[in-house]
Protein backbone atom coordinates (compact mmCIF):
# COMPACT_ATOMS: atom_id res chain seq x y z
CA UNK A 1 0.00 0.00 0.00
CA UNK A 2 1.09 3.37 -0.63
CA UNK A 3 2.71 5.30 2.42
CA UNK A 4 0.74 8.43 1.67
CA UNK A 5 -2.39 7.12 1.25
CA UNK A 6 -4.25 6.70 5.05
CA UNK A 7 -4.80 3.12 6.99
CA UNK A 8 -7.79 1.36 7.08
CA UNK A 9 -7.82 -1.28 9.30
CA UNK A 10 -10.80 -3.13 7.14
CA UNK A 11 -9.72 -2.63 4.28
CA UNK A 12 -5.96 -2.57 4.26
CA UNK A 13 -4.70 -2.38 0.79
CA UNK A 14 -7.48 -0.64 -0.97
CA UNK A 15 -5.17 0.02 -4.29
CA UNK A 16 -4.50 -3.83 -4.85
CA UNK A 17 -8.29 -4.44 -4.65
CA UNK A 18 -9.06 -1.60 -6.90
CA UNK A 19 -11.75 0.29 -4.54
CA UNK A 20 -9.11 3.49 -4.65
CA UNK A 21 -6.69 4.22 -7.69
CA UNK A 22 -4.36 7.19 -8.78
CA UNK A 23 -6.69 9.93 -10.43
CA UNK A 24 -6.71 13.91 -10.97
CA UNK A 25 -10.39 14.15 -10.33
CA UNK A 26 -11.64 16.73 -7.45
CA UNK A 27 -13.16 14.74 -4.47
CA UNK A 28 -16.76 15.71 -3.87
CA UNK A 29 -16.14 16.43 -0.24
CA UNK A 30 -13.34 18.61 0.55
CA UNK A 31 -13.10 19.58 -3.34
CA UNK A 32 -9.01 19.06 -3.87
CA UNK A 33 -7.54 16.60 -6.08
CA UNK A 34 -5.49 14.71 -4.23
CA UNK A 35 -3.63 12.34 -6.94
CA UNK A 36 -5.99 9.46 -5.10
CA UNK A 37 -10.00 8.40 -5.61
CA UNK A 38 -12.37 5.55 -4.27
CA UNK A 39 -13.83 3.75 -6.65
CA UNK A 40 -16.53 1.63 -5.17
CA UNK A 41 -20.06 2.19 -3.71
CA UNK A 42 -21.12 4.89 -1.45
CA UNK A 43 -24.93 4.54 -0.48
CA UNK A 44 -26.96 7.72 0.25
CA UNK A 45 -30.20 9.71 -0.69
CA UNK A 46 -28.34 12.85 -1.52
CA UNK A 47 -27.21 13.69 -5.29
CA UNK A 48 -23.40 13.40 -4.78
CA UNK A 49 -21.68 14.48 -8.07
CA UNK A 50 -17.76 12.39 -8.41
CA UNK A 51 -15.84 10.65 -5.88
CA UNK A 52 -14.22 10.80 -2.43
CA UNK A 53 -11.09 10.72 -1.64
CA UNK A 54 -9.26 8.45 0.87
CA UNK A 55 -8.76 11.03 3.37
CA UNK A 56 -12.74 12.40 3.51
CA UNK A 57 -13.53 8.35 3.86
CA UNK A 58 -10.88 7.93 6.64
CA UNK A 59 -12.01 10.93 8.65
CA UNK A 60 -15.46 10.22 8.23
CA UNK A 61 -16.05 13.65 6.53
CA UNK A 62 -18.02 11.64 3.59
CA UNK A 63 -20.14 9.83 5.40
CA UNK A 64 -21.22 12.45 7.49
CA UNK A 65 -21.87 15.48 5.00
CA UNK A 66 -23.74 13.01 2.80
CA UNK A 67 -25.44 11.27 5.38
CA UNK A 68 -23.87 7.83 3.22
CA UNK A 69 -22.16 4.99 3.74
CA UNK A 70 -19.54 2.93 2.17
CA UNK A 71 -20.79 -0.64 2.63
CA UNK A 72 -23.93 -1.48 3.74
CA UNK A 73 -24.52 -3.20 7.80
CA UNK A 74 -25.66 -6.68 6.35
CA UNK A 75 -22.95 -9.44 7.97
CA UNK A 76 -21.38 -6.89 10.67
CA UNK A 77 -23.93 -8.88 13.30
CA UNK A 78 -22.39 -9.04 16.92
CA UNK A 79 -19.36 -6.16 16.63
CA UNK A 80 -19.79 -3.12 18.68
CA UNK A 81 -21.23 -0.24 17.33
CA UNK A 82 -17.68 1.25 16.89
CA UNK A 83 -16.38 -0.92 14.60
CA UNK A 84 -19.93 -1.28 12.48
CA UNK A 85 -18.91 2.64 12.52
CA UNK A 86 -15.45 2.06 10.97
CA UNK A 87 -16.86 0.04 8.22
CA UNK A 88 -19.54 1.54 6.98
CA UNK A 89 -19.14 4.98 7.44
CA UNK A 90 -14.59 5.06 7.48
CA UNK A 91 -13.65 2.03 5.57
CA UNK A 92 -13.77 2.31 1.39
CA UNK A 93 -16.33 -0.51 0.48
CA UNK A 94 -15.00 -2.87 -2.74
CA UNK A 95 -16.15 -4.27 -5.95
CA UNK A 96 -18.59 -6.78 -5.91
CA UNK A 97 -21.21 -8.55 -8.85
CA UNK A 98 -24.17 -9.00 -5.65
CA UNK A 99 -24.54 -6.69 -2.50
CA UNK A 100 -21.13 -6.75 -0.70
CA UNK A 101 -20.91 -7.87 2.92
CA UNK A 102 -18.32 -7.78 5.45
CA UNK A 103 -17.68 -11.12 7.20
CA UNK A 104 -16.70 -11.12 11.40
CA UNK A 105 -14.54 -13.39 13.10
CA UNK A 106 -14.22 -13.41 16.70
CA UNK A 107 -16.62 -10.47 17.51
CA UNK A 108 -14.78 -8.40 15.11
CA UNK A 109 -15.42 -7.26 11.32
CA UNK A 110 -12.80 -9.00 9.09
CA UNK A 111 -10.23 -7.01 6.78
CA UNK A 112 -11.12 -7.42 3.32
CA UNK A 113 -8.27 -8.84 0.81
CA UNK A 114 -9.25 -9.13 -1.82
CA UNK A 115 -11.49 -10.96 -4.56
CA UNK A 116 -9.83 -14.33 -5.83
CA UNK A 117 -10.25 -17.14 -7.34
CA UNK A 118 -9.94 -21.03 -6.78
CA UNK A 119 -6.08 -20.27 -6.85
CA UNK A 120 -6.09 -17.48 -4.30
CA UNK A 121 -8.87 -19.25 -2.26
CA UNK A 122 -7.08 -22.48 -1.67
CA UNK A 123 -3.55 -20.89 -0.59
CA UNK A 124 -6.15 -20.19 2.48
CA UNK A 125 -7.66 -23.54 2.86
CA UNK A 126 -9.38 -22.57 6.07
CA UNK A 127 -11.20 -19.74 4.21
CA UNK A 128 -11.88 -22.53 1.29
CA UNK A 129 -13.33 -25.11 3.87
CA UNK A 130 -15.67 -22.01 5.47
CA UNK A 131 -17.18 -21.61 1.79
CA UNK A 132 -17.08 -25.15 1.57
CA UNK A 133 -19.28 -25.78 4.82
CA UNK A 134 -21.58 -22.24 3.86
CA UNK A 135 -22.29 -23.26 0.43
CA UNK A 136 -23.08 -26.77 1.56
CA UNK A 137 -25.64 -25.21 4.19
CA UNK A 138 -27.52 -23.28 1.35
CA UNK A 139 -28.53 -26.50 -0.02
CA UNK A 140 -28.29 -25.75 -3.84
CA UNK A 141 -24.85 -27.90 -3.74
CA UNK A 142 -24.09 -31.37 -4.00
CA UNK A 143 -20.55 -32.45 -3.19
CA UNK A 144 -19.54 -32.58 -7.36
CA UNK A 145 -21.46 -29.58 -8.17
CA UNK A 146 -20.07 -28.02 -5.23
CA UNK A 147 -16.40 -29.09 -5.96
CA UNK A 148 -16.81 -28.21 -9.82
CA UNK A 149 -18.29 -24.86 -8.70
CA UNK A 150 -15.32 -24.18 -6.29
CA UNK A 151 -12.82 -25.41 -8.69
CA UNK A 152 -14.31 -22.90 -11.32
CA UNK A 153 -13.55 -19.59 -9.39
CA UNK A 154 -12.46 -17.05 -11.37
CA UNK A 155 -14.68 -17.76 -14.14
CA UNK A 156 -17.86 -15.70 -13.59
CA UNK A 157 -17.67 -16.29 -10.24
CA UNK A 158 -15.36 -15.10 -7.59
CA UNK A 159 -14.49 -15.47 -3.77
CA UNK A 160 -14.48 -12.40 -1.43
CA UNK A 161 -11.61 -12.91 0.86
CA UNK A 162 -11.48 -11.86 4.22
CA UNK A 163 -8.69 -12.07 7.48
CA UNK A 164 -9.64 -12.12 10.75
CA UNK A 165 -8.27 -8.94 12.92
CA UNK A 166 -7.90 -10.42 15.61
CA UNK A 167 -6.41 -14.57 14.98
CA UNK A 168 -5.56 -13.75 10.92
CA UNK A 169 -8.18 -16.34 10.04
CA UNK A 170 -9.09 -16.40 6.51
CA UNK A 171 -12.27 -16.62 5.16
CA UNK A 172 -14.54 -15.65 2.46
CA UNK A 173 -18.01 -16.23 0.81
CA UNK A 174 -18.92 -16.45 -2.62
CA UNK A 175 -20.10 -13.36 -5.23
CA UNK A 176 -21.13 -14.57 -8.28
CA UNK A 177 -22.36 -12.47 -11.43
Amino acid sequence: MNADLPSFRYHPDPLATGAVRASDETCACCERATGWIYTAAFHTAHDVTGHFCPWCIADGSASERFAGEFTDSYGLDGVSEEVLHEVTRRTPGFHAWQDPHWLVHCRDAAAFVGEVGHAGLAAHPEALDQLRTDLRLDGRHDEARLERFLTRLGEGASAMLFRCTVCGTHLAYADAS
